[in-house]
């Protein structure tokens, strides 16, 4: 699940035009697009967009995950191939997405895994199709390329969570019953479990600024995101609600990419804000580093937003299903966000 995008001299390069006022810093708004809700026996197809899968058992996982939440199951023709590290090339796994959303007995699409890679088939991907037929897109981590462009292009509600081969534990199949099948409006509230301890320690939500704010969703994993800027395929920050992730990123580069953000002038737009978990996101050995707190601190407190962190977001085992470009509420004192529009048709 380890992916790193690092950003090169071609980054700084593309947000020059930006900040020359000579071209538009995001892809214009289309409006919300909303998938067709889910019926058990409907028909999920599993594709690989990024990085390939080491282990077919982790492909059969995902079909009999499926399988067990009440679907059939049809796979990408290529979801089990393998391209270096890619689930093969950019034309085999930008095809195989092109052609579930083109299968109108295709219902939902869940990503086999993240890893590296989605991004290069953002220029491959059917856009009209997918206009034409919406339907439900599920992963996160590396899928963040796949949020963004389908959300700047098409305004479709996207949803970040867990993927076809990670973990269907009971609070992730209970996330995807409630949202998916029942459809209700969801609040995301941390799972409370002090364990043995007098008071809870771990999965705590700790408020930035208070406060309450209302707009669409719009984010994903940090690294992947920040990769997209300077194209048409992020989305606009306007009003949004920002939530962020990450795994395996030094605090550095951490600061380096909210530094983009900043720059970019998206941190500047938003009307709210969550960080979830960034795991394995420690200092290394050296003279010292700034901590993902005092990150927090320099680039979020200043917005003077409602915002918090420690959300249930992330490269962790029991994670929120989120619709991205959904409709929510953001309560920095509860820590908490709730969905204020159904994100489906019907």
């Amino acid at each position: 699940m380890h992916r790193r995008q690092f950003l090169g001299g071609a980054l700084g390069a593309s947000l020059l035009p930006w900040m020359a006022g000579s071209s538009p810093a995001f892809a214009a708004v289309r409006g919300r697009l909303r998938p067709p809700p889910l019926q058990p026996g409907d028909t999920v197809g599993l594709v690989s967009p990024s990085s390939a899968t080491d282990d077919s058992f982790s492909l059969q996982l995902a079909r009999e995950a499926m399988e067990a939440l009440g679907f059939k199951v049809r796979t990408g023709e290529h979801y089990g191939a393998r391209w270096g590290h890619l689930a093969g090339t950019d034309a085999q796994r930008a095809g195989d997405l092109n052609a579930m959303f083109a299968d109108r007995q295709v219902r939902a699409i869940v990503c086999v895994r993240g890893g590296s890679g989605a991004a290069r088939l953002l220029p491959l991907l059917d856009y009209d199709a997918i206009r034409r037929d919406p339907k439900v897109l599920l992963g996160y981590s590396d899928i963040t390329a796949l949020h963004c462009a389908i959300q700047a292009r098409t305004g479709l509600v996207t949803f970040h969570g867990p993927i076809g081969s990670g973990s269907w534990n009971r609070f992730n199949v209970d996330q995807f019953r409630r949202l998916f099948l029942e459809r209700q409006l969801m609040e995301y509230r941390n799972a409370a479990d002090p364990g043995d301890e007098l008071v809870q320690r771990s999965n705590r939500t700790i408020t930035l600024r208070g406060g309450k704010a209302r707009g669409e969703l719009v984010g994903g994993n940090l690294s992947v995101l920040v990769a997209l800027a300077g194209s048409s395929y992020l989305p606009a920050f306007d009003g949004r609600i920002l939530f962020l992730e990450d795994v395996a990123e030094a605090p550095y580069r951490i600061d380096r990419m909210f530094s983009t953000l900043k720059l970019m002038g998206a941190l500047d737009r938003i009307a709210g804000f969550v960080f979830g978990q960034c795991t394995d996101c420690d200092p290394g050995d050296g003279y010292g580093s700034l901590t993902l707190e005092q990150i927090l601190d320099d680039y979020i407190r200043p917005l003077r937003i409602p915002a918090y962190r420690g959300a249930m977001i992330g490269h962790i085992r029991e994670q929120f299903i989120l619709p991205v470009g959904g409709m929510v509420e953001l309560d920095a004192d509860a820590g908490t966000l709730r969905m204020l529009e159904p994100v489906f048709t019907g």
